[in-house]
């Protein structure tokens, strides 16, 4: 029998508001921000000075950065927006900065290099460099014609664009790229040696199992774990140089490797690729959702495949419309390009001739592409902070011991 009352009590319990976060919560959730250039979190760098949350749900964090003009504040401020913002009874989110002492700035160099040296996990990619993994819920989007042709693209401007062929079982890029011949080790490091490729005042640096193969058609009979390993020996064990970008042509799905390289890449950006079917965009989805489980920063969605223009200039939508719209909205991340349906696309790709270093209207959508990926995620500039000015100092004193 009910009591007397319950159903008003059950009312009023439901219509409470959410608890605020403790500082507690709040430091919690900020140790999944990490400062790029130290490589740490910045609650254990001491970056994170305190908070303090009122009434209406609006969150304070102080946090002090190794010097003022930092050039990674903004992506560090992202972040924590983000984090914080994603706790129940949180309203808004005001950050106050400020600088750290030079004994702070001290103890936070020695704990950021404390931990690298404790760390399992560490590739041959220059801090620098930008690292975006160029992912898909499925297979056949044409996924890995988007990753070689931004790569051109990016390239085309000025950029150093490494490419790695990470989609083990489906490699294609050597063929898109038109490169061939196997890889080469260096003699004193035994590091490997990727295949360069010239793109006007930038170049590309490859690297793919395909450079492995005796032949286009061997299937690789692989599973997870080595699978891993080889993706691993491509991160850890190649010569990259200096690069602007790394561009990780991802295999489909949410397997053993994405997680993998979402570990061993915990600073990287995700590029999502869908066509314009709602299938494929649902299965999408999980790629998000997978890249966000691993603490991955979703830099946008690629609509692929998006529409047919004839000869008479009549537009068909072959595989449906609205998909990367839809993720977008969903997903809750920026649409950075549309590419359209072109027969050049694929002959391009076959030829080892990128559609996107011609001048049409296929070759003027990636290039656009390429000006958004610019701006959603600009190569680190790390020439104005604490660690590269040290490193500078100290190659000057070294100069000069020797001189």
């Amino acid at each position: 029998m009910k009591k007397p009352g319950a159903t008003r009590y059950n009312s009023e319990v439901a219509e409470q508001p959410s608890p605020m976060p403790s500082e507690k919560q709040v430091l919690g959730v900020l140790r999944g921000v990490m400062d790029p250039e130290l490589g740490s979190n910045i609650v254990d760098l001491g970056m994170a000075k305190g908070c303090s949350v009122d009434d209406s749900g609006l969150v304070r964090i102080k946090i002090a950065l190794t010097t003022a003009g930092c050039p990674l504040r903004a992506e560090i401020q992202r972040d924590a927006k983000v984090r914080v913002s994603a706790l129940p009874g949180v309203s808004a989110v005001k950050i106050d900065w400020t600088e750290m002492s030079p004994d702070e700035k001290a103890a936070a160099m020695d704990r950021a290099r404390k931990a690298i040296s404790e760390r399992e996990e560490h590739t041959a990619v220059p801090k620098n460099a930008k690292v975006l993994l160029v992912a898909s819920g499925k297979g056949g989007v044409g996924k890995s014609s988007i990753t070689a042709n931004l790569a051109c693209a990016l390239a085309a401007k000025g950029y150093t664009v490494g490419v790695l062929d990470a989609d083990i079982w489906g490699f294609s890029i050597p063929r898109m790229l038109g490169i061939e011949g196997g890889l080469t080790a260096e003699s004193s490091s035994g590091r490997i040696t990727p295949h360069h490729k010239q793109i006007g005042p930038g170049h590309l640096e490859v690297v793919s199992m395909g450079f492995l193969v005796s032949e286009e058609g061997s299937a690789l009979m692989w599973r997870g774990l080595i699978l891993n390993r080889a993706v691993r020996h491509f991160l850890e064990d190649v010569n990259w140089g200096d690069l602007d970008y790394l561009l990780v042509d991802m295999p489909p799905g949410t397997g053993d490797v994405q997680m993998g390289l979402a570990k061993m890449l915990p600073r990287a950006e995700m590029l999502i690729v869908t066509t314009p079917s709602e299938l494929a965009q649902k299965v999408a989805i999980r790629a998000v959702d997978m890249g966000r489980k691993n603490h991955l920063h979703v830099a946008g969605a690629i609509e692929n495949m998006s529409v047919y223009t004839d000869d008479e200039g009549r537009e068909h939508r072959i595989f449906g419309q609205g998909g990367g719209r839809l993720l977008s909205q969903e997903a809750g991340i920026p649409m950075l390009g549309r590419i359209p349906i072109a027969p050049e696309v694929g002959a391009g790709g076959d030829s080892g001739n990128p559609v996107a270093l011609t001048d049409s209207p296929v070759g003027n959508a990636f290039t656009e592409l390429a000006e958004r990926v610019l701006e959603a995620s600009p190569p680190p500039d790390l020439s104005g902070c604490s660690v590269r000015m040290l490193d500078a100092m100290q190659e000057a004193l070294d100069q000069s011991a020797l001189g």
